[in-house]
């Protein structure tokens, strides 16, 4: 049987669920290896939390509270790294027999709340990271970091519109004297 510290995630619930409607209030802390999107993560040897109410309800367990994690990534506007804290509520059911899709299993009355938290984590993580709302990022002419110096490159022309841009500036050249 593995220590408590290995499997901070698992929940003994077998009293809990002796009565409907009995509730635990549970706070569990841990690492979960491998919680990465394509642009952002927590990183190795975070913690993450789960603070839930645990409720004994008909064929099963009620997990309803919020789990928290700190994730860090790179800026996709100037390449900096961007990092923050995601806080994202539950609501889930563990039953016996839970197939992972419609609800999460139960066996012998415990409940694991990893592969919850790893679903709630994963679904939250930013894919596209920003170091902050406001930031200006990287010239496309001549890649200056424009929240740290100006840039006097001019903007960048797009050229599908490039046939129009004659017409720009020039549009009174062809109608005088008609």
């Amino acid at each position: 049987m593995s220590s408590p510290a290995a499997r901070p995630f698992l929940v003994h619930a077998a009293r809990l669920r002796r009565q409907i409607g009995t509730r635990w209030h549970e706070v569990r802390r841990g690492e979960i290896d491998d919680l990465a999107c394509s642009g952002s993560a927590v990183p190795a040897g975070a913690e993450v939390e789960a603070d839930v109410v645990l409720e004994s309800v008909v064929g099963g367990v009620a997990v309803a509270g919020t789990i928290t994690a700190q994730w860090a990534g790179t800026c996709r506007r100037c390449l900096e790294p961007a990092g923050g804290t995601l806080v994202t509520p539950v609501r889930e059911h563990f039953t016996e027999g839970g197939d992972g899709e419609e609800t999460y299993p139960l066996h012998d009355g415990e409940v694991d709340l990893e592969p919850m938290v790893r679903d709630a984590v994963l679904l939250e993580l930013p894919q596209a990271p920003l170091c902050r709302e406001s930031c200006l990022g990287l010239c496309p002419v001549c890649g200056a970091d424009r929240n740290v110096e100006p840039c006097d490159c001019p903007p960048a022309q797009d050229p599908r519109w490039a046939a129009l841009d004659v017409l720009r500036g020039g549009g009174d050249q062809g109608t005088e004297g008609t």
